[in-house]
C-alpha cells in the first residue's frame, strides 16, 4: 500500500467515507424488504428535506447571478486607480501545461496581454513537462518570440519526470514552478515584496474575464489581512461550450452553479480549480503538495493548517472560463467527462490530512474544525448518495410494499411526484440562469441550438446520476480500497 495518503495510523479515515455510502446503500436495500414502511418515511423526510435544500441553495444562487452581473459592470481598473498602495501589486501568472496545442496556449496569453491592468506588473510562468517531449519545447520557443516583451517577464519552466515522491500532474508541476520561480525573483528582482505578489494558478486553458485583475488586485488591497485569504473566482467551462454533448454542458453548469450557492457563503468556501492567492503564503507552506490529485483544493487546506484556522477564502464574482470536456466522438465526451469528475471527486482524498493536521493543531478551535470536517464528509456523502437515494432507492419500498392498505404507502408516490414537481422549480431557475451565462453563439452553430440548450435540463436526474453519484461512489470506493487514483489529464478540443 501507498503510504502517501495514510498519515500514520489513519487509514481508517480513508476508509471512512466508502464505508458510509456501501454502508447506506446496504442499509437501504435490506430494510426496503424487510421494514419498507420504516424505508418509505425516511425518503419522505429525505425527499422533503432535499426540496427545502433545493430552494435554500437556489436563494444562494440568484444572489451570486446577481453579484456577477453587478462586478461585470463595475469599472474595477478605474476603482483600482483610486487606491494608491495597489500601485506595488504585481501578478504571477502560473500556467502548467501538457499535451496542449499552441493554439490554447497563445488564446490564454494573448488574453492576458489584452487585459486592462498594467502588463509591466503582469509576470507570467508558462509550465511544461519533460514528458510532453519536443513539443512543449517548440510551443515555449514561439511563446517567448511573440509575447516574451509584453509582460515584465515570461518565465518558462520544465518539470522533469520522474522524480521520488510525486504523482505526475498538475500539482507537481506546480510544485515545481513555484520553486523555479522563487529563485528568479530573488535574483532578478529583489525590490518586489513577497506581500506585494498575487499568484493566478490557471489551467493553461483559462481565460480570465478582462477586469479579473483589476478587480483580484483591488480587493487585495482592500480587504483585512490580504496574504491571509485566497481568491476564488466564479469557475465557467464555456470557452467551448456550443461544441460540447448535452450531458457535459449540464455537469459544466452544474459546478458553476455550485461554486455560486458556496461563493454567498464564504465561511465554507474551499479552493477549486483555476483561482489566486498570495505568493507569500505559498512560500510559507512551500508550494503545493507534489503526491496528491486534487491540488487546487488541497493548497488552501496546507494554508490553512499552517496559519491555524487564520486563513480564508474570499469571493470574487468575476469568472474564469475553461474548455468543458469534449472528444473526437460523444461517447468519448462522455467517458471524459466520467473521468473529469471521478478526479474531482477524488477530493475525499483531503479527510485523512485535514483530521490529521487537526489532531496535531490545538489552536483551531473546536468548533472551527467541525464545521470543516462535517461540511467535507457531508459534501462528499451526498455526493454520492443523494441523486441514488432520490431516483432509484426512494422507489424500490414502494414497489415492494405495493397492494397493502397502509395509508401511507398508498399515498407515498403521490406525495413522492409532487416533492419532485416542486424541486423541478430549481431545474427551471438553473436552465434560465444558463442562458444567460452563455457566450456568444459562433457562426457555424445553428439558431435553434437556444432551444437546445434549455431543453438538455430533462436529462438532469440522469446525468446526476451516471456522472454525479457513480464517479463518487468510484472515487470513495477506490479510496477505502487503497487504489489510489493518479492524474489523469482530461481531453479538451475547441
Amino acid at each position: 500500500m501507498d503510504d502517501r495518503y495514510t498519515y500514520g495510523n489513519l487509514r481508517f479515515w480513508e476508509e471512512f467515507p466508502g464505508l458510509l455510502v456501501w454502508g447506506t446503500f446496504a442499509l437501504a436495500l435490506s430494510l426496503s424488504f424487510l421494514r419498507p414502511l420504516w424505508v418509505i418515511v425516511f425518503i419522505l423526510v429525505f425527499d422533503l428535506l432535499w426540496l427545502y435544500r433545493v430552494l435554500y441553495f437556489n436563494i444562494f444562487v440568484v444572489i451570486s447571478w446577481r453579484r456577477y452581473h453587478a462586478a461585470a459592470r463595475t469599472d474595477w481598473q478605474s476603482k483600482l486607480a483610486e487606491v494608491p498602495s495597489c500601485a506595488r501589486v504585481h501578478h504571477l501568472v502560473f500556467l502548467p501545461t501538457y499535451q496542449e496545442t499552441y493554439a490554447i496556449i497563445r488564446e490564454t496569453l494573448k488574453s492576458l496581454k489584452e487585459n486592462p491592468f498594467p502588463n509591466d506588473r503582469i509576470i507570467v510562468v508558462l509550465g511544461g513537462e519533460e514528458a510532453d517531449g519536443e513539443a512543449f519545447g517548440k510551443h515555449a520557443q514561439r511563446a517567448k518570440k511573440e509575447f516574451g516583451s509584453v509582460f515584465k517577464e515570461l518565465i518558462v519552466t520544465v518539470h522533469p519526470k520522474g522524480l521520488s515522491g510525486e504523482i505526475p500532474g498538475k500539482g507537481s508541476n506546480l510544485n515545481w514552478m513555484g520553486h523555479q520561480v522563487e529563485k528568479v525573483l530573488s535574483e532578478t528582482y529583489p525590490h518586489i515584496a513577497d506581500e506585494d505578489i498575487v499568484v493566478s494558478a490557471f489551467d493553461v486553458d483559462t481565460i480570465a474575464h478582462p477586469q479579473y485583475f483589476s478587480y483580484l488586485a483591488y480587493l487585495y488591497c482592500t480587504v483585512p489581512e490580504p496574504t491571509r485569504s485566497s481568491y476564488q473566482p466564479i469557475a465557467m467551462f464555456s470557452n467551448n461550450i456550443w461544441s460540447a454533448s448535452a450531458p457535459v454542458r449540464i455537469a459544466a453548469f452544474g459546478t458553476t452553479f455550485w461554486l455560486f450557492g458556496e461563493l454567498t457563503r464564504a465561511d465554507r468556501l474551499w479552493t477549486f480549480s483555476s483561482h489566486s492567492m498570495p505568493w507569500k503564503m505559498l512560500k510559507d507552506v512551500r508550494f503545493w503538495q507534489k503526491d496528491i490529485v486534487s491540488e487546487d483544493s488541497r493548497i488552501f487546506m496546507q494554508a490553512f493548517l499552517h496559519y491555524h484556522g487564520d486563513y480564508r477564502v474570499t469571493p470574487m464574482f468575476l469568472p474564469v472560463s475553461m474548455d468543458a470536456v469534449t472528444g473526437k466522438t460523444y461517447l468519448e465526451s462522455l467517458k471524459g467527462l466520467y473521468v473529469q469528475m471521478r478526479r474531482w471527486a477524488w477530493g475525499v482524498e483531503h479527510l485523512p490530512y485535514l483530521v490529521h493536521g487537526f489532531k496535531r493543531d490545538k489552536q483551531i478551535s473546536g468548533w472551527k474544525k467541525f464545521r470543516y470536517f462535517f461540511n467535507h464528509v457531508e459534501g462528499m456523502y451526498t455526493w454520492a448518495t443523494a441523486p441514488i437515494t432520490m431516483f432509484v432507492l426512494g422507489w424500490l419500498p414502494l414497489w415492494v410494499a405495493k397492494g397493502e392498505t397502509n395509508a401511507l404507502i398508498q399515498a407515498a408516490p403521490f406525495t413522492l411526484e409532487q416533492l419532485m414537481q416542486f424541486a423541478m422549480v430549481g431545474i427551471l431557475i438553473s436552465a434560465v440562469m444558463s442562458l444567460t451565462l452563455l457566450p456568444r453563439r459562433p457562426q457555424e452553430v445553428r439558431k435553434h441550438a437556444w432551444v437546445v440548450m434549455g431543453l438538455q435540463w430533462i436529462l438532469l436526474p440522469v446525468t446526476f446520476i451516471l456522472f454525479g453519484s457513480f464517479p463518487a461512489i468510484d472515487a470513495q470506493t477506490r479510496l477505502m480500497l487503497g487504489k489510489y487514483l493518479g492524474f489523469h489529464v482530461t481531453k479538451k478540443t475547441r
